[in-house]
């Protein structure tokens, strides 16, 4: 089997060492930890595009949602205060630092230790004014505090599970591949989503699969976990997802399986990570972190979350603290939804604080 050469070799060198490209079976690799050419898009270019033609997204990579909308809502300019409330890999933040140069000034949030280290290197170089803290966005005012800011112009937040979290299959996010039930976007979090499973009630999870995925079959998913883990405890994403599919199967809708897979994956990890309080809380006080005039901006990914969001901008209206508003949510053009398949649930919402 053939490698692949050492980068660095200058003219004159010795010939370059070969290093053995990852084993995987099969003649393309499946595992998110095999596809070695698009986790390293600096020396194999060519493969994002190869990927993105296809209308994937690269193992590794995360593709940002509604850019252009969102910096046309937001509007940020130079000398702004941003906040990215949900960094990830950078992917509106580099936009966000290209528009508020010169003297703008960029905050990141992240809960996810890895991410935040991965976006630390990639904006080493940037040569402009960011700083990053390991913090869930319901902490925007300490880090503001910390930042010694008393607001800020910009405040944004995507909501949505990353791709490199979702194609890891490691961290338990995906139903699509086996892997631990985990699901923590913060691993200092004590739970998993196998002890979440493992804890609550029949009554429990058929609430949380009728109010944060919208499952029709939500009793009876519920009912078929209390079962299960009565003889042996839930502890991979295979088991799960196999679950689910038997569940539909029997009820005559396994057509629908898949998507009501990624449904009760989708609430699981709502509650593993308490993104319903989470979000509460910063809706509660994004708004007192705007200077005047300043723009709040959220994109969400289901209905559950859009409609606290915008009742919390309804509410922010109603009360003058807000002045003007997206009406409806905003989605995805056509082009987007075919380029990046995932962002086809997006919706984004924003606001603007009085003067």
């Amino acid at each position: 089997m053939t490698g692949d050469p050492v980068d660095g070799a200058g003219p004159g060198s010795d010939p370059p060492p070969w290093r053995r490209r990852p084993r995987y079976s099969g003649t393309h690799p499946r595992r998110f930890d095999e596809k070695y050419k698009e986790l390293d898009p600096a020396r194999f270019p060519e493969m994002q595009v190869h990927v993105r033609a296809q209308g994937r997204t690269p193992a590794g990579t995360h593709v940002p949602v509604m850019v252009e909308t969102v910096m046309e809502a937001l509007r940020p300019a130079p000398g702004d205060v941003v906040i990215d409330c949900t960094i990830g890999y950078g992917g509106h933040a580099a936009e966000f630092l290209r528009r508020i140069a010169p003297g703008g000034r960029l905050v990141g949030l992240d809960v996810d230790g890895p991410q935040l280290e991965r976006v630390r290197a990639r904006f080493a170089c940037a040569g402009a004014s960011i700083s990053l803290h390991r913090s869930n966005f319901a902490g925007l005012p300490k880090v503001l505090a910390a930042e010694g800011l008393a607001a800020c112009d910009v405040i944004f937040t995507d909501l949505g599970v990353s791709s490199m979290q979702i194609d890891d299959s490691a961290r338990g996010f995906s139903y699509k591949v086996d892997g631990p039930l985990d699901m923590r976007m913060d691993s200092r979090r004590a739970l998993t989503a196998a002890d979440w499973l493992g804890r609550l009630s029949r009554d429990e999870l058929a609430e949380a699969f009728r109010d944060l995925a919208d499952e029709p079959d939500a009793d009876a998913i519920a009912q078929e976990i209390v079962d299960r883990r009565a003889a042996a405890p839930l502890t991979r994403t295979a088991e799960l997802a196999r679950l689910v599919r038997q569940v539909k199967k029997r009820r005559g809708r396994i057509a629908s399986a898949g998507e009501s897979a990624a449904r009760v994956f989708q609430a699981i990890r709502m509650i593993v990570n308490d993104e319903r309080g989470a979000l509460s809380e910063f809706l509660r006080v994004a708004p007192d972190c705007l200077a005047p005039g300043g723009r709040l901006g959220v994109i969400s990914f289901h209905s559950g979350e859009d409609r606290r969001v915008a009742r919390a901008i309804r509410e922010g209206l109603a009360r003058g603290v807000f002045v003007d508003a997206s009406v409806e949510p905003i989605r995805p053009d056509a082009r987007e939804r075919y380029d990046n398949p995932r962002s086809a649930s997006a919706l984004f919402r924003w606001a603007r604080r009085g003067a």
